[in-house]
């Protein structure tokens, strides 16, 4: 068994500043490319959400009273509509178009689906020449607007009115008219404030 002189031990034991260095920077520039990446997935997933899945609005009105209320914040379902035909009563979120100053978006209840007509009669609903039996309304509508004759909704056309129905501006009214399919942005979905009201919405 031989000993190793202490001139040997040392001589393993040395390092290089330069080797050490190099590393260093590579972990360095390795751990920002990591951050760098786990970043834009991040972004790329919340984009991926807003743009087909779901986005925050913020209801802006009374219009919807008494189901939604004025500051009411909202989750829109922007991806169920991708797989189904949007439904009587469904609650839809969906871009005005009137003066074209600036982007608006209504919120407003489906009453009548493609192909049926539509007429308001004394404050009733009717659809296809029957009332429509439901209990929406905030009070009894006093004005009919263009409903007062026979609407017919083309194949891709919705007829749409406010809860508030007495303070609302909705199909009634040209500026808004039917709501066409592919102007649908999505359902109200999930009330996320107030915090006392947080809930599924019902729809139906």
């Amino acid at each position: 068994m031989t000993e190793e002189s202490g001139e040997s031990m040392k001589s393993e034991e040395n390092v290089n500043p330069e080797n050490e260095s190099e590393k260093s920077a590579s972990d360095k520039w390795k751990s920002l490319l990591a951050n760098i990446l786990w970043i834009a997935g991040i972004l790329l997933a919340v984009i991926f959400i807003v743009e087909f899945v779901g986005q925050r609005t913020k209801v802006d009105g009374r219009s919807m009273e008494p189901m939604l209320q004025d500051g009411d914040q909202l989750i829109v379902d922007k991806i169920s509509y991708r797989f189904r035909d949007p439904e009587r009563f469904d609650i839809i979120i969906f871009p005005y178009h009137g003066d074209g100053s600036k982007k608006v978006y209504y919120i407003k209840r489906i009453i009548g689906l493609p192909g049926e007509t539509v007429q308001i009669v004394d404050g009733k609903i009717y659809i296809d020449g029957e009332v429509l039996e439901e209990d929406y309304g905030k009070e009894v509508m006093e004005e009919a607007g263009r409903a007062s004759q026979p609407i017919v909704l083309g194949d891709d056309e919705y007829f749409v009115l406010g809860d508030n129905r007495n303070n609302s501006k909705d199909s009634r009214v040209e500026s808004v008219g039917n709501i066409k399919r592919s102007d649908i942005i999505g359902r109200a979905w999930v009330r996320i404030f107030p915090f006392d009201t947080f809930g599924v919405l019902k729809h139906k």
